[in-house]
């Protein structure tokens, strides 16, 4: 008896991010976003994690594990998606600020990072989400981001 998997389902997938995002290879860390609720702020998203990374080639090459700040900023690029989809699509999203950050467990070769945000802020000029990280369901990073919402000609 085979168990059947069920792919999650796709509510933006890479092309549709990449129209939102204005990051590119290497640095565009979000998929997929597989969960949008514009009335409650929230919004899950994936990061497939592949050995072929080029972070690995340097990063623990014998074990190689996912640097931190990187998972911070696929959770900032999420929040960044959410913030966009909530009509503020004629500004992007720029880091302000990182409070509370833990890591709680490394994301290795394999893992898949459900990236969660919640939007607990949002103004025309900026805001703040509480974000976290999970594998296999398990926390692997939190956060709360802050960012201010930037023409891209004040970029």
């Amino acid at each position: 008896m085979s168990a059947e998997v069920s792919e999650p389902s796709v509510v933006l997938n890479i092309k549709e991010i990449r129209e939102i995002l204005p990051h590119r290879y290497p640095f565009l860390l979000v998929d997929r976003v597989i969960e949008l609720d514009l009335e409650s702020n929230t919004i899950v998203a994936i990061k497939c994690v592949t050995m072929n990374e080029e972070f690995f080639q340097g990063h623990f090459p014998e074990a190689p594990i996912m640097p931190g700040v990187l998972i911070l900023e696929a959770l900032a690029q999420t929040g960044g998606i959410l913030i966009h989809q909530k009509g503020f699509k004629e500004k992007t999203a720029v880091l302000l600020s990182v409070n509370h950050a833990k890591f709680r467990r490394p994301a290795m070769p394999g893992d898949v990072i459900h990236l969660h945000a919640h939007g607990v802020h949002l103004s025309s000029k900026g805001g703040k989400v509480v974000a976290k990280a999970m594998i296999n369901n398990l926390l692997a990073a939190e956060a709360e981001i802050g960012f201010a919402l930037r023409s891209f000609e004040q970029i």
